[in-house]
């Protein structure tokens, strides 16, 4: 690992357990280690009764589907929410959608009314207020905390979830040995109850915007469209999707493991599950240090390798013991690849779209955990458990192999939030819906400069591509090769001002890098004007151009 790689981990390392001195923070992270907790119980208790009401080793794994295939679905709409919303209010919404469910689940149980497809249902229905919830909480975590917190915050939750998924499955299952599935529901709903008072006791908000809430399907858009141009954050997502399609056969698969290879009960579920916690568990608390040892590339890799690793031991071996410590490999690979993906997510997100970014990342790999839980059930039901196991482990190392394609960069602290833009004044009256309006930016570069302005241009093209920009262009005058223009599109007013409100800091040091390059004695001119399609009606707005100097 270079000097640079580990300057830029120390940059954004800050101590594990520092994020909690924030009471904001500190009071919705114990809430959501209790819902979590929670969360864990009801899963137990869902997963087992699955697996004593149906024969169909498909149903018992579609369990794992029927809460991640709503993630998939509803992410990218719950992140354009949760960018234009209070993010507190989105996550409230969702817990009181997990809560109605949990409490409907226990009601129809308590009833004796159920049936495979009715539990499916409400974990269905569990799942799509995650779907809401988890967008909503990591997109907070930047409005809560400094920059350099990020990495340690959303590793203590992934964390405080292991350390909850260490004992929660093996209280669940003792809970469901000991008093039955209802008891789990009720303890469950409790705990939902308790993080929506943890909600409302403790407020928050992001950064304000001085321009109007995008319209619904313009932020899924621009979401998207940002997503598409930005390779660090399509690299994690990716290998998210391929990570969660091979390495979700460990818990999918888990509860027919117990009960077919290891003839055990659900307390033997509860104690594989607490195993594959406790890796999770001892990963996160260690990995500050793994990561200033390891480039984050290389601690993926080796993540997928130990989860191979456990695959192929669940696979051969008739022990609980020895399942359960192949269960901590797994476990561990689990959190260390889910947080710096996580992570790099977020690092590489400006403020005003990371809530859409980690939606439609948090999407594909919820769409491929959905997908890998049908296939390895599939697999498992047609063939055998232990092909479906050695597929998946084969699978995994493939995947290992996918970051030469798609790596992960180094995590480093680069300041992404949105500088203020003063609005320039303007000859005509202009509507915010008025448009297209046309941006031209004139540069004078002399012939030793042009070959690295071409190089800083195409960042520059980037750059302004992902903020908005349509149809961005770069033209050299012909009878004057010293003059460049660069030249783009935004649909309407509002969209030209949203635009230049997204540039970051970072953005903007490709401003003063340009100018180094410009020989004009005054800085690059920026027009400004608006099409007028010929034939059209005159309007006033649409009757000539502008243009001001930066």
């Amino acid at each position: 690992m270079s000097r640079v790689a580990r300057a830029d981990a120390a940059s954004v390392s800050s101590a594990t357990f520092a994020p909690l001195e924030s009471p904001t923070f500190r009071a919705i992270w114990l809430a959501a280690q209790l819902s979590g907790l929670g969360w864990l119980f009801q899963t137990v208790a869902v997963s087992w009764l699955m697996a004593t009401i149906s024969t169909s080793d498909v149903m018992v794994a579609l369990v794992q589907t029927s809460t991640t295939l709503p993630v998939f679905i509803l992410s990218i709409f719950a992140g354009a929410i949760a960018d234009n919303f209070s993010r507190r209010h989105v996550m409230a919404i969702g817990w009181c959608v997990i809560a109605l469910s949990s409490i409907m689940l226990t009601a129809v149980v308590a009833l004796g009314f159920y049936n495979p497809w009715m539990i499916l249902a409400f974990s269905c229905l569990a799942g799509c207020g995650a779907a809401f919830t988890d967008p909503a909480w990591h997109a907070s975590v930047g409005d809560i905390l400094r920059k350099r917190e990020v990495p340690a915050a959303v590793t203590l939750i992934s964390v405080g979830y292991n350390a909850m998924r260490s004992i929660g499955p093996a209280l669940g299952g003792v809970v469901v040995a000991s008093f039955g599935p209802l008891a789990a529901f009720a303890a469950a709903t409790l705990t939902y109850l308790a993080m929506l008072w943890a909600i409302g006791l403790y407020k928050w908000s992001g950064r304000a915007s001085p321009l109007p809430r995008e319209p619904l399907s313009t932020a899924i858009h621009d979401g998207a469209r940002f997503t598409a141009l930005s390779g660090e954050i399509k690299a994690a997502i990716a290998r998210g999707f391929l990570f969660g399609l091979t390495s979700i056969s460990i818990l999918a698969l888990l509860p027919l493991v117990a009960r077919d290879q290891l003839g055990g009960g659900p307390i033997a579920y509860g104690v594989l599950m607490a195993g594959f916690g406790a890796g999770a568990l001892c990963a996160g608390i260690s990995n500050n240090a793994l990561r200033r040892s390891l480039s984050q590339e290389r601690l993926t890799t080796l993540a997928c390798i130990a989860c191979a690793a456990c695959c192929l031991a669940l696979a051969f071996t008739p022990s609980l013991v020895v399942a359960a410590i192949a269960l901590t490999l797994g476990g561990a690979g689990w959190v260390v690849t889910w947080t710096g993906l996580d992570v790099s997510v977020q690092l590489s997100s400006p403020r005003w779209v990371v809530g859409r970014t980690l939606s439609i990342y948090s999407a594909l790999s919820s769409g491929g955990v959905a997908v890998g839980s049908w296939i390895w059930g599939v697999v498992a039901e047609n063939h055998s458990l232990t092909l479906a196991l050695e597929a998946s482990a084969g699978a995994l190392l493939l995947v290992a192999a996918t970051g030469l394609l798609l790596p992960i960069r180094q995590w480093k602290e680069a300041d992404q939030d949105s500088l203020g833009f003063e609005t320039p004044a303007l000859a005509l009256d202009l509507k915010s819906r008025s448009g297209p309006i046309v941006v031209k930016i004139e540069y004078s570069i002399p012939e030793a400069n042009v070959e690295t302005f071409l190089d800083q241009m195409q960042e520059r093209r980037r750059v302004q591509s992902r903020a908005g920009a349509r149809h961005w262009n770069l033209q050299r005058d012909l009878q004057e090769p010293s003059h460049w223009t660069e030249t783009f599109r935004t649909p309407t007013w509002m969209d030209y001002l949203r635009l230049n409100h997204r540039l970051t800091a970072e953005d903007r040091e490709l401003d003063r890098s340009l100018l180094e390059l410009h020989a004009g004695e005054l800085p690059p001119r920026t027009r400004l004007a608006i099409e007028r399609p010929t034939g059209a009606p005159r309007r006033r707005e649409q009757s000539g151009s502008f243009f001001f100097r930066r």
